[in-house]
């Protein structure tokens, strides 16, 4: 069985004819491989506190470590996937399975902090467009009424790879030393890039109806001579598509910060080692995951014919986290901290598939490895590359623990800007439907 649905745009190019069997196939594939990028990049966290005792670092210069990561991710994703969507996007995914994981090897044979934050910048260097490339690939094989549900899911591979990254890594670190914990999310990675473009195919992912936008997007020409403009204006051509990106960036500053401080916080407050603290931690970031699928089924679920109602409920997540976080971290430690803590982030990790759906909504799909790498550069730039960092300035001057009283309150900012995207929805979504035919348009005449 195909998967077909009439689209609510009336675009055929958001019909993807492809068997049900190997869309799932390719989702599992893509999935995997982001799970290896989150468990290169998360496994750091989990050895955090060795690396501090070994190297003599501040929580600054740690905290530095995770954030080169997100800040290079956020500099590169944009030219690496527009690249990508024009040179082929499974090739692009498995020469960056290939760069993360060998930089990750070189992690765990790094000798001092100097060669440890090379190895990091290369890490970030080489997952820098995954997230954007594949949730594109993803959404290419089903239909568009999915789009949050699968955005939400996609992304939650992010969480549950920072599960193994640091319930794993902090578990081999325990028993046989921090170096073997990088070389084992190393060889998990390479065996991925080898197989993807073995089974994933180029040719079998592109639907039919998209294959002259894409080719407009590769600059081939048009009937009349005329060169065919690719459709990049979407990327920023509505108030609310650059709210989302806003918004979502800003929520992220919350739920990545909390990540990679949780296995430090499980440390100090809990008298926890490396592997327990890794497992605690994990089972928050778990909590995380599971808020991005359920979250992004509920909201396509509740909203398949209201879209902007998806935004409201984003505004919900992102106050509802606030409340329970900021009450949980005035608590002492104990089980009840711990229970708020996962159920905030749980919330606070709802916004992904929503924001994704405005995302894709809003731009055309022949773009759709770089509007989503567009997001993912607000999510790193406004969220993963300076939350980390600043979360360990403060923790240096105020403590851990009251850095993270003050984080959470980012989630008000998030929730005011998802508001304007709020009001400014159903107009836009318009506007990017014309536009959108109209690119439909060029394509037939590059097919003509």
């Amino acid at each position: 069985m195909a998967y077909h649905t009439p689209s609510d745009d009336g675009l055929a190019d958001d019909n993807p004819s492809v068997p049900r069997y190997y869309a799932w196939l390719v989702f599992a594939l893509s999935f995997g491989l982001l799970i290896s990028d989150y468990m290169s990049r998360q496994v750091l966290n989990a050895v955090f506190p060795l690396l501090k005792v070994e190297w003599q670092l501040s929580d600054a210069r740690l905290g530095l470590l995770s954030g080169i990561v997100a800040l290079m991710v956020g500099l590169l994703t944009f030219p690496l996937s527009l690249l990508a969507d024009r040179w082929g996007r499974v090739r692009s995914l498995a020469l960056m399975a290939v760069l993360w994981s060998l930089a990750t090897l070189g992690c765990g044979l790094a000798q001092d902090y100097g060669q440890m934050f090379a190895a990091r910048f290369l890490v970030g260097v080489g997952e820098a467009a995954y997230g954007s490339v594949g949730i594109a690939v993803v959404l290419s094989v089903f239909p568009k009424h999915m789009r949050a549900t699968l955005t939400g899911a996609f992304m939650a591979g992010g969480m549950f790879g920072s599960v193994l990254g640091m319930a794993l890594g902090g578990g081999i670190a325990a028993h046989v030393g921090w170096r073997w914990a990088f070389a084992g999310m190393a060889l998990f990675g390479l065996m991925l890039a080898v197989l993807y473009p073995i089974i994933v195919k180029e040719g079998r992912i592109a639907p039919q109806g998209a294959q002259g936008a894409q080719g407009a997007a590769r600059g081939q020409g048009r009937a009349d001579g005329k060169p065919a403009r690719l459709p990049l204006g979407s990327l920023f051509g509505s108030r609310s598509v650059r709210a989302a990106y806003v918004g979502s960036g800003l929520q992220l500053f919350v739920g990545g910060t909390f990540i990679v401080w949780m296995p430090s916080f499980m440390n100090r407050y809990y008298a926890m080692g490396a592997d327990r603290a890794g497992a605690g931690a994990a089972a928050v970031v778990l909590a995380s995951g599971a808020g991005m699928v359920l979250c992004g089924m509920l909201s396509d679920r509740l909203c398949r014919h209201s879209p902007p109602r998806k935004i409201t409920l984003a505004i919900a997540y992102c106050l509802g986290s606030c409340l329970l976080l900021s009450v949980a971290f005035a608590m002492a430690p104990g089980a009840l901290q711990l229970a708020l803590i996962g159920a905030g982030m749980f919330l606070a990790a709802g916004t992904t598939g929503p924001a994704g759906a405005m995302v894709a909504n809003l731009t055309h799909r022949s773009i759709h490895g770089t509007a989503f790498a567009t997001l993912t550069l607000a999510n790193n730039l406004l969220g993963l590359a300076p939350g980390p960092f600043l979360t360990g300035v403060l923790a240096d001057h105020l403590g851990l623990a009251t850095a993270f009283q003050l984080v959470p309150l980012l989630s008000i900012a998030a929730a005011a800007v998802f508001w304007y995207a709020r009001r400014h929805y159903a107009h836009d979504a318009q506007c990017a439907a014309a536009a959108a035919n109209g690119v439909r348009a060029a394509a037939m005449e590059v097919q003509a």
